[in-house]
């Protein structure tokens, strides 16, 4: 079942998921289930191997409309909220899957939807939905400015009707695999910026055109597709600006909240799958005569990580909700974040422990999904941030950095 269809067949009427409810989203999940299983353990390791990109995966969601299902009807997408999107990358984690070959452009489209002018909406949108265009890449850290967006040096300079863009990024993941990027530049200096969250801008790259673009592919620990980006007075028209220039940074902060909604979905899922995977080899492993989920010390991890996730999973759906609903969730979509990274990574070192040696054995993919979901500690932001933020901004303390 398709993403549109699926939110309408719930209530008959336009699928925003506060309205569809419980039955459309049983629905997506259940679509979403069924095409994962077309693309099963195998394939996934045969891809870790040669650290190749899921392409067919990528391109069976595109086509069953789920990477649309926030662009709205009137641009050939599902017209679907936050929930229905955080529902499709937890099924895709808890299926054995992996979303982040695809996951940015949904919380990408924040961005574009929320800031961007009709004219840019009506010419990228449809071609997004469709799967003629694919908006993948986030151009925004830099090396030498870490999660310090404001210190990012790379500068977008108005030159007549265009703007010439020269800096470096690095973690630019799925460049090689998108036709376009979302890129976080500097149109004023950081000096000469009243504060130093103003004077950044942000732009639609279109890199299948663009000159003076080289991009290098970074090999980490698990198949991420991640790159650096080199730009070297690399021309991007000025209707590609994003909004107002210098707001940049305004925008990158709205669309902050959707992903880390959608991170907390693919860890939940991720625990999800651990869960499962320790629950049933507890089951049917036996050893001293008796099967090992008979034993309290291995059962007490398991049900311990089950406990974590479920919480997690109650803080990112009242995130969801408050999000679909327009009404503020920082507090909310960070708390989620952070709950649901340390639940799957709780379960992510159950469950290897709970297979013992075999858990290091490819043909299980508990070693695969125990790096990917190591990921989440760091990245896309750092746990130790989100408690900073915490702190300074619900706790009232002083600020720390």
């Amino acid at each position: 079942m398709t993403a549109r269809r699926a939110g309408r067949e719930a209530t008959g009427t336009a699928p925003g998921l506060s309205a569809a409810g419980d039955d459309s989203l049983a629905a997506i999940r259940e679509g979403v289930r069924q095409l994962c299983a077309r693309f099963p353990g195998p394939y996934w390791r045969d891809l870790d191997e040669r650290r190749a990109y899921p392409a067919e995966f990528v391109r069976a969601l595109t086509e069953a409309g789920y990477l649309a299902c926030l662009i709205p009807e009137a641009y050939g997408g599902s017209g679907l909220g936050l929930t229905a999107a955080a529902a499709i990358l937890e099924t895709i984690h808890e299926s054995g899957c992996n979303g982040a070959a695809c996951h940015a452009q949904m919380y990408t489209m924040g961005t574009l939807l929320r800031h961007g002018n009709e004219e840019q909406k009506t010419r990228w949108l449809p071609d997004i939905a469709a799967g003629r265009l694919r908006l993948q890449a986030f151009g925004v850290t830099e090396p030498t400015a870490g999660s310090d967006t404001t210190a990012i040096a790379t500068t977008a300079v108005r030159d007549g009707e265009r703007y010439l863009v020269t800096g470096q990024k690095i973690w630019t993941s799925r460049a090689e695999h998108s036709d376009l990027m979302l890129l976080l530049a500097r149109t004023t200096p950081r000096e000469q910026a009243r504060k130093r969250t103003e004077g950044l801008s942000a732009f639609i790259l279109d890199m299948r055109e663009a000159e003076g673009l080289t991009v290098r592919p970074v090999r980490t620990m698990l198949n991420h597709a991640t790159t650096e980006v080199f730009l070297d007075r690399v021309a991007v028209p000025a209707a590609n600006l994003i909004g107002q220039e210098g707001r940049g940074f305004r925008y990158l902060l709205d669309g902050m909240n959707a992903e880390r909604i959608l991170i907390a979905a693919e860890c939940l899922g991720d625990a999800r799958w651990f869960i499962a995977k320790a629950t049933a080899y507890a089951r049917d492993r036996t050893v001293f005569g008796r099967p090992i989920g008979q034993n309290q010390g291995v059962q007490f991890p398991i049900a311990r990580a089950f406990a974590a996730t479920e919480a997690a999973a109650l803080m990112a759906a009242e995130a969801a909700r408050r999000f679909d609903a327009g009404q503020p969730c920082g507090p909310q979509a960070n708390m989620a974040k952070l709950l649901a990274a340390d639940a799957s990574w709780q379960a992510a070192d159950m469950c290897l422990q709970t297979h013992g040696g075999f858990g290091f054995a490819t043909e299980y993919d508990v070693e695969r999904k125990f790096r990917e979901t190591r990921l989440y500690q760091v990245a896309p932001v750092s746990t130790n941030l989100i408690l900073a933020y915490l702190a300074e901004h619900v706790l009232g303390l002083p600020r720390s950095y």
